[in-house]
Parts: structure tokens; C-alpha cells; sequence
């Protein structure tokens, strides 16, 4: 068994090729081969959020504070808050983040294919995002 301490993994900015606005990246595990699956907790100031992506294995968002949203390519935005599971199956277009007003933080969970685990895509654009 391995523990891994909170803290032990300095926090660090999000890259703004990939996110909108203040996104504070905090990794959890990443797990050593044959495994391939890592985590990470997500801090989303209101108004930041991912670009748009996909994953090939899919990803799973565990919400654990805040008011958020995320959309999937072709549907409506959802309204996401602590407690909610969102399983984004794998391949499918999304995107997801805080409200305008509310922050929001969740627990990203994907698993890597021939060592990736996201296709990033273009910004979320402003409308977009607003788009209810």
C-alpha cells in the first residue's frame, strides 16, 4: 500500500491552453504502470472552466464543493453541486467548470490509453458557456 499525504504534491496554476479563467490543479495519485488511472482535484474560480475535450477511456467528476456546470456536446448544461457524480463516457466532447458567480471543486477521475488521458480542443466560448 502507498500513502500519499495531503499536501505532499505542491498545488499548481492550470495551463490557460487548456482552462478559462483562475483553475487551481491539486494531483492526487497517478498510478504507476501496469495502473493507469489518476486523479486530481479541480478548484474552478466562478466564471473559469475547461476547454472543450474528450477522454479516451472516459472520466468520472466527483463534486465536492461549490456550484458548477458542465455541458457534453449537444445537450443542454447541467448544474453540478457536492455529492453529484458525473461520469463522461469515453470519446464524448465536454466541457465543465464554475458558475458565473459560484466557484466550484470537484475530483477528476480518467483513465490513460497508450499513456493519454485528455484530447484537448478549443475554448469554451463565452456564449457558449453562458448558453442555459
Amino acid at each position: 500500500m502507498e500513502l500519499k499525504r495531503a499536501g505532499s504534491t505542491p498545488s499548481m496554476k492550470a495551463p490557460a491552453e487548456f482552462f478559462t479563467g483562475a483553475v487551481r490543479l491539486d494531483i492526487l495519485h497517478t498510478a504507476a504502470a501496469p495502473a493507469r488511472v489518476s486523479c486530481a482535484s479541480v478548484t474552478f474560480e466562478p466564471g473559469a472552466r475547461t476547454n472543450w475535450h474528450t477522454h479516451p477511456l472516459g472520466q468520472t467528476l466527483i463534486v465536492t464543493a461549490g456550484v458548477g456546470w458542465t455541458q457534453c456536446e449537444g445537450e443542454p448544461r447541467v448544474e453540478i453541486r457536492p455529492g453529484d457524480v458525473v461520469w463522461c463516457p469515453p470519446g464524448h466532447r465536454h466541457w465543465h467548470g464554475a458558475t458565473s458567480t459560484t466557484g466550484m471543486t470537484h475530483i477528476a477521475i480518467q483513465e490513460a490509453l497508450d499513456g493519454k488521458f485528455i484530447d484537448w480542443m478549443e475554448p469554451v466560448t463565452e456564449e457558449q458557456y453562458l448558453a442555459g
